[in-house]
This record gives C-alpha cells, sequence and structure tokens, in this order.
C-alpha cells in the first residue's frame, strides 16, 4: 500500500474513496480559492518553480533541501498518481461532475490547445466561468462519454492520472504524455517528483509474447526493453509506472498489471 493509501484511503485505494471527492471536503481549508489561484497562475508559478529548481541543481545539498521542502508542498497542495484505465473507470462511476478541460500543461509547453484533462467532483462551473480562457471550451460530459473518450486515450498511449487541489480532495483526472509538465519534471527533467506511480507493475508473460515489440513505443516511461536473445520483449520493473497502457496494443494479452506490493523494493 502506497502512502497516500495509507494516509487517506480507509485501508484501501486513496482515489477510490468517495469522501476524497465530496463537496462536504472541497469546501474546507479553502480549496475553492485554491483552485482559482492555480488557474489564475499555473503557467507563471510552474515556470518560476522550474527555473529556481534548475538553477540549484548544480549545488547537491542546496537542491536536495529546496528539493525535499518542495516534495513536501506539492503533496500538500497538489501532486498525482498514475492509474489505469480499470480503475479510472471505477473514479468516473463515483462522480457527480465530470467537465472536459484544456490542458494547461500542453498550452505552456507546446502552445497547443488540447482537451485531454477532466475536471471531476464538484461542478467547477462557478470557477471556470471567471476565466474565459478555460471555460470557454470545457464540456460537461455524461459517464459514459467520458469512459468513451478514456479508452481512446488509453489507445494513444496517454497516462491517466489523477491530482489533488488541496490533498486529499481530488479534483482533476489527466491523460498524459511527454508533452505534459508532470512527465517532464518527474520523469524527463527528474526536477521534482509530482505525479507518483501507480498501484501496479506491469509484467510480460513470454509464453504468449511473439515479440513485436509493439509495446515498446507505447510506453512512456522507457520501461520495456527486447531481448535479441530470447525474441521477447521484458518489462524493468524498477521503471514502470504501472500505468497498463502498453496492453492495448499487445495482440498477444501477453501483458498484465500486478499489484506493486507484490514486489520487494520498487520505487513509488
Amino acid at each position: 500500500m502506497c502512502e497516500f493509501c495509507a494516509q487517506h484511503g480507509e485501508g484501501k485505494k486513496w482515489y477510490l474513496v468517495m469522501s476524497n471527492y465530496s463537496r462536504e471536503l472541497f469546501a474546507q481549508k479553502g480549496r475553492a480559492e485554491f483552485v482559482e489561484d492555480f488557474l489564475a497562475n499555473v503557467e507563471g508559478d510552474t515556470a518560476k518553480e522550474v527555473a529556481k529548481l534548475d538553477a540549484i541543481r548544480g549545488k547537491p545539498l542546496v537542491y536536495r533541501f529546496i528539493k525535499r521542502m518542495a516534495i513536501r508542498k506539492q503533496k500538500a497542495n497538489h501532486w498525482g498518481q498514475v492509474v489505469p484505465l480499470e480503475d479510472v473507470e471505477q473514479i468516473i462511476d463515483l462522480q457527480s461532475s465530470i467537465v472536459r478541460l484544456p490542458c494547461v500543461c500542453r498550452s505552456l509547453l507546446t502552445g497547443r490547445q488540447t482537451r485531454y484533462c477532466f475536471g471531476i467532483g464538484v461542478d467547477p462551473s462557478g470557477i471556470l466561468d471567471k476565466y474565459p480562457d478555460y471555460s470557454h471550451s470545457f464540456e460537461v460530459l455524461k459517464k459514459e462519454e467520458a469512459k468513451k473518450l478514456l479508452r481512446s486515450f488509453d489507445q494513444q498511449g496517454l497516462v491517466h492520472s489523477v491530482w489533488t487541489f488541496k490533498t486529499p480532495y481530488i479534483g482533476g483526472l489527466c491523460n498524459c504524455d511527454q508533452d505534459c509538465m508532470a512527465y517532464r519534471m518527474t520523469v524527463k527533467e527528474k526536477l521534482l517528483p509530482i505525479m507518483f506511480r501507480a498501484e501496479y507493475v506491469a509484467t510480460i508473460d513470454w509464453d504468449l509474447c511473439s515479440g513485436c515489440k509493439k509495446c515498446i513505443s507505447q510506453c512512456q516511461f522507457g520501461a520495456i526493453l527486447f531481448s535479441v536473445t530470447q525474441k521477447r520483449s521484458n518489462i524493468n520493473v524498477m521503471q514502470c509506472y504501472g500505468c497498463g497502457v502498453c496492453r492495448t496494443v499487445c495482440d498477444k494479452g501477453a501483458i498484465q498489471l500486478k499489484p506493486r506490493s507484490e514486489f520487494v523494493g520498487l520505487p513509488w
């Protein structure tokens, strides 16, 4: 069990606990104000945070201290955890409101307006109406519409993740690739872990694997390797984030997700 489940999960997966999406929780501790501030300032605040960490990376002692403080702040306010499709669909079933939103990360990093992000939980229209850049293109979705989109994102290799807005309230469901800020900060640049691994890890059954290599190009984390001698693919469980999107391109059904807790010493 990960630290988030232990702290916020009531003995189970924390993102499947209904109270973490409740109106009562959203109304506490200035979360509505936090979401407003996030929407208004996320691009500038993120750029400043990245620049600050990057500037001190060459000073190991200072960097470790600042990074430790930044991680503590992120875990208290805004961070994400990777979630596979089957759990995402259970999350959708818990929601009273689902809206599709423009992706702030891709807008900031690539200049492209894409709508891969979902707002979930409490209806955010009152907040979004204050920010025309976001509210003009958000759309309210029914549960089955959201699930259909998520399945298509899975096929595209987008990694699903849930996001907190003043932990443990979950207000966002993102679908990330290498253009996302969370990916770049956590995986590519290793500046600051703000997107944590899933409760699972993927494994490949070599008796079923045909060695087609399709899963390798589908993996966003570089966790799948090909054995030239065995003519089979293999997953580096230390590198795997447990998103499960590699399964969508496996024609042989050779890839399964297993609980991360079954493996000793794996990072979260």
